[in-house]
């Protein structure tokens, strides 16, 4: 006869299988019996955050920065409707997440029974896929799949519901072996015809860009190894949406930046005045696009991406490409190299003048911003970060708000997996968990939230448990003691009307760190900033820095809301001038 496991043992044994080290939960009624095996399973570490929203991000931070999905164990009700937001954050930026909760008793379900909801229910809209599990013999093939279906074709977050009573109920467990397969293989649907068709209207173009997404990195390092060997043998410029940098290395010369909302005069124009878009794991995004009927109005449009459903979902393109990014960015390069060996050459006349005119564009210097000896500027604070780190292997976290969108501009992402932040769902708080997640997967690595002060103060609870498990996360604030971001859409389309969105009771964050038991730093001035990140940098322990910034800086360049890439707004005198007025008001 078999030996038979309990429920809660089958659990463990099922993350043991899919090689999962680390796990990010808080107990609670309905997973006891799970948290009771913990120290039967010595090879699996449980870091015990403060709230279950912090673990969901934690977990999404280990995902994004090593490829592989992010573990959650969450109790009933209460313990599991504290996920929603992360697992909506993961499910809108294609994170791996396996997101296990308890339930209340099979007998109890539908009684309204002490913290019992409808987890399932609740989650279907923000997850791949979710499972309640009512038959112990189920449990382990459910668990199986679960992690198959976050982690392969678009990545995404799954949960699985397990009652109490079947944690306790035993059953036989047949040890699972893991076929290998590459990521995507069976989401391949295009053709040769497909490739050929593509590298027919490259050689057409006279004024081609790539436009690359988040999906590159999703691929794995060599689809982002593959993108930067396209980008050398065809000599197009590229760009990228914030969830795709480091894709691409950021101080590459054919690299024109982050395009978008708050993207660069270059990367916008060139996207707006192509003949050629090549989009490569991006989903046309609103941020992106900007208004969609004036997008890029004169180009030829491809899209490869192995989510069938993004492609003509926003955007009307001329020739869809399904299937992995690695796959097909790798048969576009042997195609190339057997068809058309000199491309780049026989291609350099035809797109000299694009260069030349994107050369003009960048002329404008269009993250140039004003100076101050008196005041930090917040560009500033982030370049000088940058250039006091990027000589070490860094992985940087945000928030969201003004902070998140001057750390994509001035912070340049050389290598992939090295940028974990909330883009879809533009999660406020993110970034503090996310670095714990972050630490615990690279625990000798520097890991660095980039963070605003009302967005920090969401998850600050977490700072607890980087000191708990030494973690040694840096918080580097950019404090300007607004909602910075709401208050420039409050200057910029409210008639500046600043309606609660200054902070009038913002805690001393160097104290509040003492509290915690971590390292808390301040900076004032221009002239003391580079020693303060200095010793930041210098202390093997988490760090609060909190670094006061000038209050009315706001982020430039920008598109203004319901116009197209071609009207940017570059600094505050065309604020002045292009009002932003009508219907561009309701689309920010």
């Amino acid at each position: 006869m078999p030996k038979l496991y309990s429920g809660a043992e089958i659990v463990f044994k099922c993350l043991k299988d899919q090689g999962v080290s680390n796990i990010f939960g808080y107990p609670g009624g309905a997973v006891l019996p799970i948290y009771d095996e913990l120290k039967n399973f010595n090879s699996i570490k449980h870091i015990l955050v403060r709230h279950e929203q912090g673990a969901g991000h934690a977990a999404e931070g280990y995902a994004r920065s090593t490829g592989k999905p992010g573990v959650v164990l969450v109790t009933s009700g209460p313990g599991a409707t504290n996920a929603v937001t992360a697992l909506t954050d993961a499910y809108m930026d294609s994170v791996p997440l396996v997101c296990i909760s308890g339930q209340v008793p099979t007998h109890l379900i539908g009684t309204d029974a002490f913290q019992e909801c409808d987890t399932t229910g609740i989650t279907r809209p923000c997850t791949k896929h979710n499972w309640l599990v009512k038959d112990i013999k189920n449990l382990a093939k459910t668990i199986h799949k679960a992690f198959e279906v976050a982690t392969t074709g678009r990545p995404g977050p799954v949960l699985v519901d397990i009652p109490k009573d079947i944690q306790f109920q035993k059953t036989s467990y047949k040890n699972y072996k893991k076929i290998n397969k590459s990521n995507g293989k069976s989401h391949n649907h295009f053709s040769q015809n497909d490739i050929d068709e593509l590298i027919n209207l490259m050689g057409k173009a006279s004024k081609p860009i790539f436009y690359t997404g988040g999906g590159v990195i999703n691929s794995g390092p060599k689809a982002s190894e593959q993108l930067r060997e396209l980008v050398y043998v065809t000599g197009f410029p590229i760009t990228s949406t914030l969830q795709g940098l480091g894709s691409y290395p950021a101080e590459d010369h054919q690299f024109l930046g982050m395009l978008g909302m708050h993207g660069t005069y270059e990367a916008n124009n060139a996207m707006y005045e192509c003949d050629l878009m090549i989009n490569i794991g991006a989903r046309f995004d609103d941020r992106i696009t900007g208004k969609i009927d004036e997008f890029s109005p004169k180009s030829k449009k491809v899209h490869i991406d192995i989510d069938p459903s993004s492609i003509n979902k926003n955007v009307k393109v001329d020739l869809a490409i399904v299937g992995d990014v690695k796959s097909v960015v790798s048969s576009i390069i042997k195609t190339l190299k057997k068809k058309k060996p000199n491309f780049i050459k026989s291609n350099k006349q035809k797109t000299s003048k694009w260069w030349e005119k994107i050369q003009k564009w960048r002329s404008k210097r269009s993250l140039d911003y004003i100076r101050s000896e008196e005041t930090i500027k917040p560009q500033y604070a982030i370049e000088r970060l940058y250039e006091l780190t990027k000589d070490k292997d860094v992985y940087i976290t945000t928030e969201v708000g003004q902070h998140q969108m001057w750390a994509a501009q001035h912070y340049k992402f050389n290598k992939p997996n090295r940028w974990m932040t909330s883009g879809g769902l533009g999660t406020m708080g993110y970034g503090l968990p996310a670095a714990v997640g972050v630490q615990v997967a690279h625990p000798n690595k520097l890991v660095i939230d980039i963070a605003g002060e009302a967005s920090v103060l969401m998850t600050m609870q977490e700072m607890s448990t980087a000191v708990q498990y030494s973690l040694p996360i840096k918080i580097f604030i950019l404090n300007n003691e607004y909602m910075g971001m709401v208050r420039q859409w409050q200057e910029l389309l409210h008639d500046k009307n600043y309606s609660e969105s200054y902070t009038a009771a913002l805690p001393d964050f160097v104290k509040l760190a003492e509290a915690y038991g971590c390292i808390g730093l301040r900076a004032k001035n221009p002239e003391e900033l580079d020693d303060k990140i200095i010793e930041m940098l210098n202390t093997d322990r988490p760090v609060i820095f909190d670094c006061l910034v000038d209050k009315q800086e706001n982020c430039f360049p920008m598109i203004p809301s319901g116009k197209p890439h071609n009207q940017m707004l570059l600094g505050p005198k065309d604020q002045k001038d292009k009002k932003i007025t009508g219907k561009g008001r309701t689309l920010v």
